[in-house]
């Protein structure tokens, strides 16, 4: 599976080398123009995945392998130091996939269709939150109003540091964030090792 997931970032690596541009959906999204960026990056290697759908977690969902994508684009300059996370506690592991999460910077003010990705990182959810105890819970109170026919709908939201804002070095460069346990593999330059555990 390491090998997949290192293909993976190898291959938007190169695209960004490439200058492989993104394709505005439209002129406000916000969301699935990076989206489908990505998902040029799978197919690219022909990597069968569920299609992401707006309430779906993670994003992407490889289906021949316990490892799924969380993708979130960045308009730059912009929001840089936290980014909400859309009712999902950022983790590593989420109903047994390994989750590794993919920030991708753009010009934030561009009017043209298509713009370059400035920078990228691909981090394994461990690296924004390594507590996986936390079970995260949705509910809908029925009932309420002076004729009961109003629902309150108690959707939680959470805002989390960006790699961004946890690294130095980042900006302008294409960085690879993996566990410790993660075997290298080749094309892949160690930089430094990250100890959470203290």
């Amino acid at each position: 599976m390491n090998q997949v997931i290192a293909k993976i970032f190898l291959e938007c690596a190169r695209a960004i080398e490439a200058s492989e541009l993104i394709t505005r959906v439209s002129t406000t999204d916000k969301e699935f123009s990076f989206q489908n960026w990505f998902a040029d990056r799978l197919k690219n290697l022909k990597l069968n995945f569920d299609e992401p759908s707006r309430n779906a977690y993670p994003d992407f969902r490889l289906v021949d392998y316990p490892v799924g994508f969380e993708i979130k684009g960045l308009g730059f300059p912009g929001r840089e130091a936290n980014y909400d996370c859309n009712s999902q506690v950022p983790s590593g592991r989420h109903n047994g996939r390994e989750i590794y999460y993919v920030f991708g910077r753009y010009p934030a003010q561009t009017k043209d269709k298509a713009y370059p990705v400035y920078d990228l990182v691909m981090c394994h959810g461990d690296f924004l939150n390594a507590d996986h105890s936390y079970i995260h819970k949705n509910k809908n109170l029925k009932g309420f109003g002076s004729y009961g026919d109003i629902m309150i709908r108690d959707r939680k939201m959470y805002v989390a540091p960006t790699p961004y804002a946890l690294t130095l070095g980042t900006e302008r460069q294409v960085t690879f964030i993996a566990p410790k346990s993660f075997k290298e593999d080749r094309g892949l330059r160690l930089c430094c090792i990250i100890d959470h555990s203290s």
